[in-house]
């Protein structure tokens, strides 16, 4: 898994980040690799980390709340075509249902309770993308190309 190293990303081409330039933090090493690909990638026309919020209800704690996903990105893909994406970085094992042991655990209670708020995160995040024009994705490690 992620490994929970944080700090600063400093951009090598600022103008390129939407947000504040000087404050870009990365919350795993996963997502410092991507903000180095979007920096360093012409292809990339722009990009943020945790700059929009979206909102979303929490059935766990049952209220309403505001997701920042991991990163915003304005591509020219190979057709030239100009898209934007709003990605999600996650371990593999966190984007399926928890396997049910023989006896819950609270564990298992947590992995369950994170999981379900994720969905509903992903699901508005789906939903304010289509209503934008945009797309989302989740990468994982396989995305990534990170082995472990």
């Amino acid at each position: 898994m992620a490994s929970s190293y944080k700090g600063i990303y400093k951009p090598s081409y600022p103008e390129k980040y939407r947000g504040n330039s000087k404050n870009v933090i990365y919350r795993s090493l996963w997502e410092r690799k991507f903000m180095v690909f979007c920096d360093n990638n012409e292809n990339i026309l722009e990009w943020a980390s945790e700059e929009i919020p979206i909102s979303y209800y929490d059935p766990v704690y049952k209220k309403a709340r505001k997701y920042f996903p991991d990163f915003y990105i304005k591509v020219k893909e190979q057709n030239n075509v100009i898209k934007k994406y709003i990605i999600e970085i996650k371990p593999k094992k966190q984007t399926v249902p928890p396997k049910k042991p023989q006896r819950q655990t609270k564990r298992y209670i947590s992995e369950v309770y994170e999981y379900t708020r994720n969905q509903m995160k992903w699901e508005a995040a789906k939903e304010w993308c289509a209503d934008r024009g945009y797309e989302f994705k989740i990468f994982t490690e396989q995305e990534l190309n990170i082995k472990y």
